[in-house]
């Protein structure tokens, strides 16, 4: 007994859906393109409170000029080395951290892990967190961007899951080998872990790439800034000191609207670029301690 499916066409619930999903992704487009519109728009044509599908003149204007200034150097400059050194200790915390846990032998397994749990349950909160990295006498560096944040109890159990299903029978093998549990870890686990990295390694650099809140609880010195702190600074507050420095003295050359439309369009750059890189392994990543059979 045979069954044939036949391929039936699209019923009009698909196109109303599939028309409404197409609208709806249209219009989330427009803002973007306002953005790199005004942003590549040369000054002496541009007008306040018009609307650019596209540029009507093309220039780099406004991008020469924020990149000459010393507030977004120094922001980028801060943003760099937050997302860089802050990735790298998150990536080497929490996989040495989820390493351990994944061996059951560990004196007081189940007491770090019900900590772990905890702090996934249960957060201390703003104040907390402001009086830890006060205590520590953190305020006003970068490293209270970091240090407070090496990891967190969601990464941990996701890369735990990870860990414990790669087969046992590696370890063993490379033990027999005459292996450390530091040549283990270094040999066997990081290599078979790079699909796992790579994801994560995007999950903290855009965390770290997009920090705001944290640098505005933590970073009173201007010079410090991050790129969304200032960004934030450039778009809504208009009459302050950032903007003031980033173009209210050259008003008349070039319009304050293209300075901070071309500030959030170098925001988003690097990301836009590093992600084609880790598409591969981010696609590889994403089923992270789901269910395999």
């Amino acid at each position: 007994m045979s069954f044939v499916v036949h391929k039936k066409g699209l019923g009009l619930f698909d196109w109303v859906n599939y028309s409404l999903i197409t609208l709806f992704s249209v219009a989330c487009l427009f803002p973007f393109l306002y953005v790199f519109s005004v942003s590549f728009t040369d000054p002496e044509v541009y007008e306040p409170l018009k609307f650019y599908l596209f540029p009507e003149r093309w220039s780099l204007e406004s991008y020469r000029y924020i990149l000459s200034t010393n507030s977004f150097l120094n922001a980028f400059k801060s943003t760099i080395f937050i997302t860089v050194v802050g990735t790298a200790l998150n990536i080497a915390v929490s996989f040495t951290m989820a390493y351990a846990l994944t061996k059951r032998s560990l004196p007081g397994y189940r007491w770090l892990m019900g900590l772990v749990i905890f702090t996934l349950v249960f957060s201390p909160g703003i104040v907390p967190n402001y009086l830890l990295v006060k205590e520590l006498g953190l305020l006003n560096s970068y490293w209270s961007m970091i240090w407070p944040s090496l990891t967190n109890a969601w990464s941990l159990i996701v890369i735990k899951s990870f860990l414990d299903s790669l087969p046992s029978e590696l370890e063993d093998s490379a033990r027999m080998d005459g292996c450390s549990d530091l040549g283990v870890f270094m040999r066997m686990i990081i290599p078979l872990s790079m699909p796992a990295i790579a994801t994560f390694t995007l999950f903290f650099a855009v965390g770290h790439w997009n920090t705001y809140f944290n640098a505005l609880i933590y970073l009173s010195d201007s010079s410090k800034w991050t790129l969304q702190l200032l960004i934030k600074t450039l778009v809504i507050d208009s009459n302050s000191v950032a903007v003031a420095q980033a173009g209210a003295s050259d008003e008349n050359v070039v319009p304050q609207e293209t300075i901070r439309m071309a500030s959030i369009v170098l925001a988003m750059l690097p990301i836009l670029l590093v992600y084609p890189f880790l598409q591969k392994h981010f696609a590889k990543g994403v089923m992270l301690g789901s269910v395999k059979g």
